[in-house]
């Protein structure tokens, strides 16, 4: 009764407006307080400890690179790049648009910064193609669901850290259905646009033009390449690769021309302020589901689910729903170190292995970014544009069911995640 109330609290707090951070720690408190589950001397301790950690460090890391990328303009010609190499095709420009957010996304780690960066480049030009503005902003809105499903992804960092797996080996086992994620979105949009007949314009293919933008893309297209290349060769952990590839954004960045040093200041501001947003949630939020599990949450939880139906296929059915509308209303970090210690033992219980599981939460959670009413990606994209939210988000259905059979096929199919993981 006193863990319910607790609950309760925190929901009340949410709905008032209060800051998340400041709702999980008064909650934290409360529950602490009341069920005498932890010394309240521990709080200090338990806060320093949830961010005490070496890959955490690559956050601020993939954030300034991806930052440096927008700047310099790198990330105008991996785009230039996808519409060289895929414009041709029918509803070229959009494909091109989509292939440009999991190119980005191997950058940034990030749903929301992958919108805000390919949406600032491409939805003139969208728009200018025939694409109704709503529509446009919705297919930004899908494409950049990638940013935390393609490795790199900080919502897979922080889960790892979480649930004490390699995030080396969840980026192994995320990038097939990363990639399956993408070709969705991409198969939608094409659907879409031959029902419709949105994109007007097509582009022949021509190789000079293709070897001018890989010619123009080289030092861009080699920040992924090192990244994922360094973490799949095992030359680098995640932490690392985050590491030198920040230093040959700014490497190529200097010595281009492209940012000079009086912008580090801004741009180091500009990861520190994400960090500090991101941060003080983990270590609250770990501290929260310390609390919960002291409490036997986790397990009452498990009972309760199971009572509903035992067999794998409905407990599989039932973490989507509840990981869909979780991730509809609440940021990912806060959503994964709350229920992953919640979902995991339910996992266990119907024979899901830990990668799997991973995986199979962080791409349902990905559907929040688009899932209206709350979808962030959708807000993103709405105040990048000036474009109502509602209209967006019913532009984005279509593109929400089609990852939604997606995430489905990734619990229900293990060895799609599976495909790419190295056991040994």
């Amino acid at each position: 009764m006193t863990v319910t109330l607790c609950l309760l609290f925190i929901v009340v707090l949410l709905v008032v407006g209060v800051p998340f951070w400041v709702t999980l720690g008064l909650g934290t408190f409360a529950l602490l307080y009341t069920t005498d589950a932890l010394p309240l001397s521990l709080i200090g301790e338990g806060l320093f400890e949830g961010v005490d950690s070496f890959a955490l460090i690559a956050i601020p890391l993939f954030i300034l690179t991806g930052d440096i990328m927008v700047r310099s303009g790198l990330a105008y010609q991996l785009l230039d790049f996808a519409e060289a190499s895929f414009g041709s095709l029918r509803s070229g420009f959009g494909t091109s648009t989509v292939m440009g957010c999991g190119l980005f996304a191997c950058i940034s780690g990030s749903d929301a910064a992958d919108a805000a960066a390919v949406g600032r480049i491409t939805m003139d030009r969208l728009v200018e193609r025939g694409y109704p503005k709503a529509y446009a902003c919705a297919l930004v809105a899908s494409g950049a669901c990638t940013g935390i499903l393609i490795p790199p992804s900080i919502a897979y960092i922080i889960l790892g850290m979480v649930l004490g797996v390699s995030a080396t080996t969840l980026f192994q086992a995320a990038f097939v259905p990363g990639v399956m994620v993408l070709l969705a979105v991409i198969v939608t949009n094409a659907i879409i646009n031959r029902i419709k007949g949105y994109e007007k314009s097509t582009v022949k293919f021509s190789m000079s033009r293709w070897l001018t933008a890989l010619n123009a893309a080289k030092w861009a297209l080699s920040i992924p390449i090192i990244i994922l290349g360094g973490i799949y060769s095992g030359w680098f952990t995640p932490t690392e690769s985050a590491a030198v590839a920040a230093a040959v954004a700014v490497a190529i960045g200097l010595l281009q021309n492209r940012i000079t040093v009086a912008q580090f200041p801004t741009m180091l501001g500009t990861s520190a302020r994400v960090c500090g947003v991101i941060l003080p949630i983990i270590a609250v939020a770990l501290l929260f589901a310390q609390a919960l599990t002291v409490n036997d949450v986790p397990q009452r939880f498990v009972e309760l689910v199971m009572a509903f139906g035992g067999d794998r296929n409905t407990v599989i059915f039932m973490m989507l729903v509840i990981l869909v509308i979780a991730g509809c209303f609440m940021e990912t970090s806060p959503c994964i170190v709350i229920l992953a210690p919640l979902m995991w033992p339910l996992a266990q219980k119907v024979g899901m292995e830990q990668v799997h599981f991973c995986v199979f939460m962080i791409t349902t959670l990905g559907l929040g970014f688009i899932t209206p009413p709350f979808g962030l990606n959708l807000f993103v994209m709405s105040g990048l544009t000036r474009t109502p939210l509602t209209a967006i988000a019913r532009q984005a259905l279509p593109f929400v069911g089609a990852m939604i059979l997606v995430a489905a096929a990734i619990g229900y199919i293990p060895q799609i995640s599976m495909f790419t993981f190295n056991k040994s």
